[in-house]
């Protein structure tokens, strides 16, 4: 009803207009409607797209296509909808049609990439970005080209295309993380710590890159929490993290205190932690 009421407003304004600038044609008229029902579409698309709850969205736009089967910005909403309701494998259907549609292009293909990858189909996410031209070089495709060559153990790749992901973002956060990431796999891990401080500086609200950071340090056997800026309760599960490296590594005394610690330190009860020191003085009682 919301979305009628915005299109009436938005017509009899765009009829004012018209009728401001003296005779009017009937094709200018309808011009102008069709411009405004556009503009309010889009409008409409921008929100389902960003903000709006993701099944909804998809709901939406399979109703859209319903009627209008072939349009192509409604196959790439329902797409981006269903990504982001974490439907990976239905995603990855629609985005296969949608680059066998007439009007698709290479940004549709690095999509398609994109949900195969979430979908676990690696090896068709690969050979869907080899074939896309090496002169489209967009921040997402070396994002997803690093992933792929990660997931191949090819470092010295999966590391060039990483950095010049970064090189091609304003936020870079989350494959500042990824990389890190990739580093801490591999064993190299001041090179990952660096990473997740660097992530962090674009975005201290990661909170991904801060247990990452500490995994990083625990397994340098370095349990001091680092200088970031945390709330209490991150606090207490990223103490809970370190004193699961400790433990880990045979650093039996120093995995119980820092489970004290963010026993002490979580405002509520934290009990996964009060289960892991139960667990481990049990264990070494028996």
């Amino acid at each position: 009803m919301r979305q009628l009421s915005v299109i009436s407003i938005c017509l009899c304004s765009a009829l004012a207009l018209a009728a401001c600038g003296g005779p009017t044609s009937e094709e200018e008229v309808e011009r102008a409607i069709q411009d405004v029902i556009a503009s309010d579409e889009a409008s409409l698309n921008e929100i389902m797209l960003s903000v709006a709850d993701p099944n909804e969205a998809a709901a939406y736009y399979r109703r859209l296509l319903s009627e209008q089967p072939d349009r192509i910005d409604y196959q790439r909403g329902l797409g981006t909808s269903l990504v982001r309701a974490k439907k990976s494998i239905e995603a990855a259907a629609v985005w296969r049609n949608v680059t066998q549609h007439p009007l698709s292009n290479n940004d549709d293909k690095v999509d398609y990439a994109d949900a195969l990858i979430r979908a676990g189909e690696w090896d068709e996410a690969e050979v869907v970005l080899d074939s896309i031209p090496p002169t489209i070089e967009t921040y997402k495709r070396y994002r997803l080209e690093a992933m792929v060559a990660d997931s191949n153990n090819e470092w010295d790749h999966a590391d060039s295309f990483y950095e010049t992901a970064v090189g091609l973002t304003t936020k870079p956060s989350s494959v500042l993380n990824n990389w890190g990431y990739s580093k801490l796999t591999r064993g190299d891990f001041q090179d990952a710590e660096r990473l997740f401080f660097e992530a962090l500086n674009y975005d201290r609200d990661l909170f991904t890159a801060k247990n990452n950071l500490v995994l990083a340090r625990g397994a340098q056997r370095n349990y001091k929490m680092p200088v970031i800026e945390v709330s209490q309760v991150e606090r207490a599960q990223l103490l809970y993290t370190l004193a699961l490296s400790a433990v880990k590594q045979g650093d039996i005394t120093i995995g119980k205190g820092l489970l004290q610690d963010a026993i002490d330190t979580h405002p509520q009860h934290f009990e996964e932690a009060v289960r892991s020191l139960r667990a481990l003085e049990s264990n070494i009682s028996n």
